[in-house]
């Protein structure tokens, strides 16, 4: 009889540890299962952020590229003498309105030296363009070059320049939506505004063409 309960008690025991290791792996493939699941929700969430932030660094780029070009030319412009040929006025070829705008200026090769063109900064198709030709001091005799056009920020709702002067010598100075004559504006000012819900943010930018 002795025998016998100790072998229902090593029997009532063991089955006990048998009962105990397999919760113990239940629990262990339970916890394995969430932790694999979690590692594979935080790569997916990991990887949408660096996405988002590569995006966000590549438009960075894209302006700050773009605003240093714009001021780079518009610092640039030719300023005209104070007179042509026989006393009639020089121009520098500078014309402007609230979308367009063109100027004689040097235009950078990227190579040291910078070269004399004609510029148009202007939006096409919601790309804001930079187009250049080389300034000729002489009517060509063939035809003349064709234009190199260059899109410097893409996506754009709307673009407003305004110019800072007086567009008489007997008004004061102020913003002006068009600007023609002789010598450049005091001031350039360029406003990009994009589609709603784009998160790019373009600071105004304004540039002195006369210094």
């Amino acid at each position: 009889m002795h025998q016998m309960a100790n072998a229902q008690s090593r029997y009532r025991a063991g089955g006990r540890q048998s009962g105990f290791t397999l919760l113990e792996t239940l629990v262990v493939v339970v916890v394995l299962g969430l932790l694999i699941a979690g590692l594979g929700h935080g790569v997916r969430a990991g990887l949408a952020l660096w996405n988002a932030q590569q995006r966000r660094v590549s438009e960075t780029a894209e302006l700050d590229a773009g605003a240093r070009i714009l001021r780079s030319l518009l610092t640039g412009i030719a300023v005209a003498p104070a007179g042509g040929i026989g006393g009639a006025p020089a121009t520098n070829g500078f014309r402007g309105d609230a979308e367009h705008l063109s100027f004689i200026g040097d235009l950078p090769t990227g190579l040291g030296p910078t070269r004399h063109a004609d510029i148009q900064i202007a939006l096409h198709d919601r790309n804001l363009i930079l187009t250049w030709t080389p300034h000729l001091h002489v009517i060509p005799l063939g035809p003349p070059p064709s234009p190199t056009e260059t899109e410097l920020v893409a996506d754009v709702t709307q673009l407003d320049i305004a110019y800072w002067g007086a567009s008489t010598p007997d008004q004061p100075a102020a913003w002006q939506s068009q600007w023609a004559g002789p010598a450049p504006p005091a001031l350039v000012r360029i406003r990009l505004i994009f589609p709603k819900g784009d998160q790019r943010r373009w600071p105004d930018l304004i540039a002195a063409p006369v210094l």
